[in-house]
């Protein structure tokens, strides 16, 4: 499938409450028909072109620049409505957000202007920073090296790059001269880009994880922004980005709850020893049914709690302040990441033999959570909240945390 123009404008969202109310008419919309795109593993060209034009990609736009900057509660429960519809769907913009919150840190006010702009128009940022067969997920070897004009020369292979064959500028995280990290944004159609679809994983099927790869590709110099000077002091970018990944979690619990719920509801038969005439009468199943509930409702509050957590931060960030916020995030990612694996597989478990034909696609939703619970360890995180909670041990500065 060919993927429809971008289009030269979107609308442009008002405040929070418009955000929500569009994140939750976009979620039913995608939730139909997400099984059998991830059967087919059929890409979301149709639907990322509708969630481009609803705006929704722009709404952590500054106020000052003609966007509706909302909380990041806001933001988090955007991306957890899209997940719980499709969760391959609601990964895809996570980096989009994340590089629009580098830029809003580090970006020049040239740089700001410009890009707050094409997103305003609709426009989407991809990703390309993980790389493979490297010493681990810190030792970046794409290399951006400086031209005798003043621009720069970017080479090299990243994979894992959701987003990137979507995007219309792709940030590409890489060393510098003198071994910092930087972004460079580029246009995806830049000569010397190349886009890989090849992602093969057994969930998150539609998000064409692929491989990007970067030859002698020149970048201006005002399309460069110095990401290193982001963990200089106390910062929220590892925060912010987490949070997603965390909604992203907490989304596909909730939508792998909902679907054994109407499973249950009307397709499944009571175990003949209930004596009962509906499965959703049965005291067992109704005692596991609520087990789940505490399960995801408390992902649901930890997300929101950690979401405020961030905003508090952040009108009044300190080291001291940056920490609780990573830790509230923390916390959240790894309730939220076994909330999602474990309601994932009780569907079987509450749905029964019928659940598991494979032409039901039910399996997507542990599929999906399994895959995207891989990011990145949630035993590192647990770690990080016992030394601050014990040691009063500040979590280290990443981006990850």
């Amino acid at each position: 499938m060919t993927a429809p123009p971008r289009p030269a404008t979107a609308h442009v969202i008002a405040d929070d409450a418009e955000a929500l109310a569009v994140a939750a008419e976009l979620a039913a919309e995608f939730r139909t028909g997400a099984a059998e795109r991830d059967a087919a593993r059929r890409l979301p060209h149709a639907e990322l072109a509708r969630l481009s034009a609803s705006g929704l990609l722009a709404v952590t736009v500054p106020r000052s620049h003609g966007g509706a900057q909302v909380r990041t509660g806001t933001l988090a429960e955007v991306v957890r409505l899209l997940a719980s519809g499709d969760a391959s769907l609601a990964q895809i913009p996570q980096s989009h957000f994340v590089y629009l919150s580098v830029l809003r840190r580090q970006g020049t006010a040239e740089q700001q202007a410009f890009f707050f702009g094409e997103v305003l128009a609709g426009r989407r940022l991809g990703n390309a920073q993980s790389e493979a067969g490297t010493r681990h997920v810190q030792d970046i070897r794409t290399r951006l090296a400086p031209a005798t004009d003043g621009s720069y020369v970017l080479s090299g292979v990243k994979h894992y790059a959701t987003g990137a064959l979507f995007a219309d500028w792709i940030p590409v995280l890489a060393r510098g001269r003198d071994d910092e990290l930087h972004v460079a944004y580029v246009p995806k159609e830049a000569p010397g880009v190349r886009v890989v679809d090849d992602w093969d994983g057994m969930g998150q099927r539609t998000t064409a994880s692929g491989t990007v790869h970067l030859v002698d590709v020149a970048v201006p110099a005002d399309r460069v922004v110095p990401h290193h000077l982001t963990f200089r002091g106390p910062q929220l970018h590892g925060a912010v980005a987490q949070l997603l990944h965390a909604a992203i979690d907490a989304g596909i619990a909730a939508g792998a709850l909902a679907e054994a719920v109407g499973f249950v509801r009307t397709k499944s038969r009571p175990w003949f020893e209930s004596g009962l005439d509906s499965a959703a009468e049965d005291p067992l199943l109704i005692q596991r049914f609520g087990e789940l509930a505490v399960r995801v409702r408390a992902a649901e509050s930890l997300l929101a709690t950690a979401a405020r957590t961030v905003d508090d931060a952040g009108r009044a960030l300190t080291d001291d302040s940056a920490a609780e916020a990573s830790v509230a995030v923390a916390a959240a990612k790894v309730v939220a990441a076994q909330a999602a694996v474990e309601t994932g597989s009780a569907l079987f478990e509450v749905a029964g033999t019928r659940a598991a034909l494979d032409g039901l696609n039910l399996h997507r939703h542990w599929r999906d959570a399994r895959t995207h619970t891989l990011h990145d360890p949630v035993r590192w995180k647990v770690q990080h909240i016992g030394r601050y909670v014990l040691n009063g041990t500040r979590p280290p500065r990443h981006g990850l945390l």
